[in-house]
């Protein structure tokens, strides 16, 4: 069985054709420009393979998820230039007749690490997955099900505590300034230092700052949801950044709640090289064609 995965990001399209083991058959990746021209070169990528079965979509947002709107399938009021109402799932559906499954692209990374999980015989019943990269989003999964129901979480958005060294950098957020999109997201280095993330040391204290954030955005979602498990993946996470993270979060939660240990608790991907979100496509187009 053939299924198809689109990993719709603001900066590129990842277009993927795998099988109900997940795994990748073939693989192709190009520029996020006009919606005209990207949705172009994703139908086009999907009409070589004459015996796909469903696809699955993981999108960069807003989007609108509920199936009862009239706008369901579109990306709504994203900041993405040209991209706002744009109708992501009507175009596909003009090309191909085949079952789609449309989604968040944090919530199709946070499926794919919770397939995973249950590969590698991890017991676990929920997680949530961020993503901290050119935006800052996340998926929550509880018992195999996305959390949301008039639409999906914008936890890229909430509000928090100012670092007391950092108090002049009012963020990067267009709506908000300084929520935590605003305020760790990678293009913030550029903001605060005038340079790339990957050309700062872990040494500079700013990664001491964005940690800060990261772990209350992490307490937030432990105290909300009590995920079984927090995964954290995109170009500005490590393993090293990670471990700040979890300094901070031991700090600042003060033993209140148990997690057990936070370097099972607060995790790296278990797919690597930011790939969740097509292993997570992949089971979502194979749970479409099955219903």
């Amino acid at each position: 069985m053939l299924l198809g995965s689109v990993e719709a990001g603001g900066t590129k399209f990842v277009c993927a054709v795998g099988n109900e083991d997940y795994r990748i058959l073939d693989i192709t990746n190009f520029p996020t420009t006009t919606p005209a021209e990207t949705l172009k070169k994703t139908i086009d990528y999907f009409k070589q393979f004459k015996d796909l079965q469903a696809i699955s979509v993981s999108s960069f947002g807003p989007i609108e998820l509920r199936q009862n709107s009239p706008k369901y399938g579109y990306i709504t009021n994203t900041p993405k230039v040209g991209w706002a109402d744009t109708d992501f799932v009507g175009r596909l559906k003009q090309a191909f007749d085949l079952p789609i499954h449309w989604t968040t692209d944090v919530n199709g990374s946070a499926y794919g690490e919770y397939v995973m999980a249950t590969l590698f015989n991890e017991k676990i019943n929920s997680l949530v997955y961020y993503t901290i990269g050119t935006g800052v989003g996340a998926g929550a999964i509880v018992n195999g099900d996305f959390i949301g129901d008039m639409g999906h979480p914008e936890m890229g958005h909430v509000r928090l505590k100012r670092h007391p060294d950092d108090l002049n950098f009012k963020g990067i957020c267009p709506y908000h300034g300084d929520c935590l999109e605003g305020l760790v997201s990678g293009p913030t280095f550029k903001a605060r230092l005038n340079k790339s993330g990957k050309d700062v040391p872990l040494t500079d204290h700013v990664w001491d700052i964005m940690a800060y954030y990261v772990a209350q955005a992490a307490i937030q979602v432990t105290l909300m949801l009590r995920p079984a498990k927090i995964v954290f993946g995109g170009g500005v996470v490590s393993e090293a950044f990670l471990q700040k993270v979890r300094s901070q979060f031991a700090d600042l939660m003060n033993n209140y709640v148990d997690v057990g240990d936070l370097n099972n608790y607060i995790v790296m991907p278990l797919v690597k090289n930011n790939g969740s979100a097509t292993v997570g496509n992949f089971a979502l187009a194979l749970k479409e064609f099955n219903k």
